[in-house]
C-alpha cells in the first residue's frame, strides 16, 4: 500500500483497512485547477495538509467543488522535493477522535505544488503565471507570524528585505518580496482582483500581510523597480486582506500514528527531517475539533466554502472571535496547563486532564474569571467553546501534544492571555481586581517555573523563549525556601511588557508575590498550594 497514484489505485485494499479515498476523478480535478486555478496556499505544512487541503477534499468528494488547490512553499523547498513529489502530492489526513477511533483519508485534492523560489525559473513563472489567470479569486497562508515579519528585533530590516527593496521584483529573496512579485505580475496582467488570505494563528493577521506586501510596493515605486500605480492597486478595492480566526491542533506526525498506519500495510512512511530541521511525513495527525472564521472579502469571487464549514463574517466579529480564543477559552488554559503541567513532570496535554487539581484550575480560570468578561462574538458561543475545549479537545488521549510545546514563548503571550482580561475588570465598574484568584496564581506559577526547577527539586529544561536570557539570571538568585522574594520578582513584576500591565499598578502583585513564596517554599509546595487554592 503505497502512497502515491499508482498505490491508491488498489482501491479495495486501502478500503478495507478503513482509509477513505478520493471519490472523485484526480486527473481531470489537477487539470481544471491548473489550466482554471481559483485558490493557491503558501505554507506546504501539517495544517495547510490537514485543514486547507482536507477542506477542499470535502467540497470534491461532495461535488460541491471541480478544481483543486495549488500549494507553494517558499520556506523550506525540501518539502515539495521530498514528500510532495514522491507522493504524487497525496498524504493521509489521520484525525484523532477524543473517543479513540482514528479516522482516515487519503488526501487527492492538490493539484500542484511548486517552490516559491525565484531561482527556479520555471517554478517562479508558473507562479507568476497562475498569478496573472483570471481565474485566481484567493490565495491563503500559514506561513507563520514570523513569515510576515521584515524586521529584527531591534527594527532593523532583515537583510534579504533590504536588498529586495532595491533591487526590485524580478527575483526577490524574501519570502515577502516574493509574494509581492507574484501580486506585481497580477498587476500588470490587467490590475486584475484577489483576496490575500492569512490563514494563521496570530491577531488581525490580514493587517500584517498587508503591511508587509504594501511595504515592498512602497519601496519598489520609490525606487523606480515597480509602477507608480502598483502601490494604488494595492490599496484598492481589487486587492483585500481579510481577517481570519483559525483554532485546529496539528501536533508533528507521531511515531504512534505511524506505527498503526505501518501495521496496516502502508509503505514508505518513513518521517524526513529537511535540511532546515522541518519534520514532515507522508501523513498528519490532528484532532477532529476546527474553526476558520474569514472576514467575508473576496473582491474576485469565492467558492462556497461555507458548505465545508468556514465561517464568513464581518471583520469586527472576526476580532471578537479572536479574542474570545485567545484571551478566554483555549489559549489562557492551554498556558496554565502548560506551566503547572512543566512543574509537575507531565509530558501530554491529555494527563493532566486526569489530575483532580489542574481540571479545577482551568475550569476557575476559563469559566470563573475569563468568561464573566469575554465579547461574545455570537458566530460562536464562548460557553460552548470553552466546553468542547475542556470536555474533547484538551482530555484527548490520543492528541499527542506536550506542556513543554505550549510553554514556549510564554513571555510573549502572557500579556494577550492573562492581561487582557485584568483590564477588562479595571474597566468593568460591577467587578474588582482583587476578585481574581487563579489568574495572579498562574502568573506566580510562571516565576516559580522560570527557576527551572521541578516541583520534585529537579532541575528541568526550560521551553525556548527570548526573554530567557533576561529572566533567567534575575530568577537565578532565588532558591526553594527563599522568603525575601519581592526585591527579585519586583522588576519582573512590573515590566507591563511581559504582562500587559504593572502588577503593581493593578495591585496584583502582593497577591503574586504571595502565591510564589508558596509555590516556591520546598519541593512538593506547588501540588500543596494547588490543592490549598482550588
Amino acid at each position: 500500500m503505497k502512497i502515491s497514484l499508482q498505490g491508491i489505485a488498489e482501491q479495495r485494499q486501502w478500503e478495507e483497512k478503513g482509509y477513505s479515498l478520493p471519490k472523485y476523478d484526480m486527473q481531470k480535478v489537477a487539470r481544471a485547477a491548473k489550466e482554471n486555478p481559483f485558490w493557491i496556499h503558501f505554507g506546504a505544512g501539517n495544517l495547510f495538509r490537514a485543514f486547507h487541503a482536507v477542506l477542499v477534499q470535502n467540497l470534491l468528494d461532495a461535488g460541491k467543488l471541480d478544481k483543486g488547490i495549488l500549494v507553494a512553499e517558499g520556506f523550506d523547498y525540501e518539502i515539495i522535493e521530498k514528500m510532495y513529489a514522491p507522493h504524487d502530492n497525496l498524504g493521509i489526513a489521520v484525525t484523532l477522535k477524543a473517543d479513540g477511533t482514528i479516522d482516515k483519508k487519503v488526501v487527492g485534492s492538490v493539484a500542484e505544488a511548486l517552490p516559491l523560489d525565484s531561482e527556479n525559473d520555471m517554478a517562479f513563472g508558473r507562479l507568476k503565471g497562475i498569478f496573472s489567470n483570471d481565474s485566481l479569486q484567493m490565495a491563503t497562508f500559514t506561513i507563520t507570524e514570523k513569515g510576515y515579519s521584515l524586521t529584527n528585533a531591534k527594527s532593523e530590516l532583515l537583510p534579504d528585505v533590504a536588498a529586495d527593496f532595491v533591487a526590485g521584483p524580478e527575483k526577490p529573496v524574501s519570502y515577502m518580496g516574493k509574494v509581492s512579485a507574484l501580486l506585481y505580475a497580477r498587476y500588470n496582467a490587467g490590475q486584475k482582483p484577489i483576496a490575500m488570505v492569512s490563514t494563521d494563528n496570530c491577531s488581525h493577521n490580514g493587517d500584517k500581510l498587508y503591511t508587509a506586501v504594501s511595504s515592498f510596493a512602497k519601496a519598489w515605486v520609490q525606487n523606480g523597480k515597480a509602477d507608480a500605480d502598483f502601490l494604488a492597486y494595492i490599496d484598492s478595492a481589487k486587492v483585500s486582506f481579510p481577517w481570519s480566526m483559525i483554532d485546529k491542533i496539528t501536533p508533528r506526525p507521531d511515531a504512534s500514528v505511524e506505527k498503526i498506519l505501518r501495521e496496516e500495510g502502508v509503505e514508505e512512511l518513513e518521517p524526513v527531517i529537511t535540511s532546515k530541521n522541518t519534520y514532515v511525513a507522508p501523513f498528519v495527525n490532528a484532532e477532529e475539533t476546527e474553526y476558520l472564521v474569514i472576514e467575508d472579502d473576496f473582491p474576485n469571487g469565492r467558492p462556497k466554502l461555507e458548505e465545508g464549514g468556514i465561517l464568513f463574517t464581518d471583520r469586527e466579529t472576526v476580532d471578537k472571535v479572536e479574542k474570545m480564543k485567545v484571551c478566554t477559552c483555549l489559549n489562557p488554559l492551554h498556558t496554565c496547563l502548560a506551566i503547572f503541567g512543566c512543574l509537575l513532570g507531565y509530558h501530554k496535554i491529555s494527563d493532566e486532564m486526569q489530575d483532580g487539581e489542574l481540571v479545577k484550575l482551568v475550569k476557575i480560570v476559563g469559566y470563573r474569571e475569563g468568561l464573566p468578561v469575554v465579547i461574545n462574538p455570537e458566530i460562536l458561543n464562548p460557553r460552548e467553546f470553552i466546553d468542547t475545549v475542556l470536555r474533547v479537545r484538551v482530555p484527548n488521549p490520543f492528541m499527542p501534544d506536550t506542556p513543554q510545546r505550549i510553554a514556549t514563548d510564554t513571555s510573549q503571550k502572557l500579556a494577550i492571555r492573562f492581561g487582557e482580561t485584568i483590564k477588562a475588570y479595571q474597566a468593568d465598574s460591577e467587578r474588582k481586581v482583587d476578585d481574581l484568584h487563579m489568574i495572579p496564581l498562574v502568573l506566580a506559577g510562571w516565576l516559580r517555573y522560570l527557576m527551572a526547577v521541578d516541583d520534585s527539586g529537579k532541575p528541568f529544561e526550560l521551553s525556548s523563549d527570548p526573554l530567557l536570557e533576561t529572566l533567567c539570571p534575575q530568577m537565578a538568585k532565588l532558591k526553594l525556601g527563599d522568603v525575601d522574594v519581592e526585591e527579585v520578582l519586583r522588576p519582573i513584576m512590573e515590566n507591563d511588557k511581559i504582562f500587559g500591565v504593572n502588577l503593581y499598578e493593578v495591585g496584583l502583585a502582593d497577591k503574586v508575590c504571595s502565591y510564589f513564596r508558596e509555590l516556591a517554599a520546598e519541593p512538593g509546595a506547588v501540588r500543596r498550594t494547588l490543592q490549598k487554592y482550588v
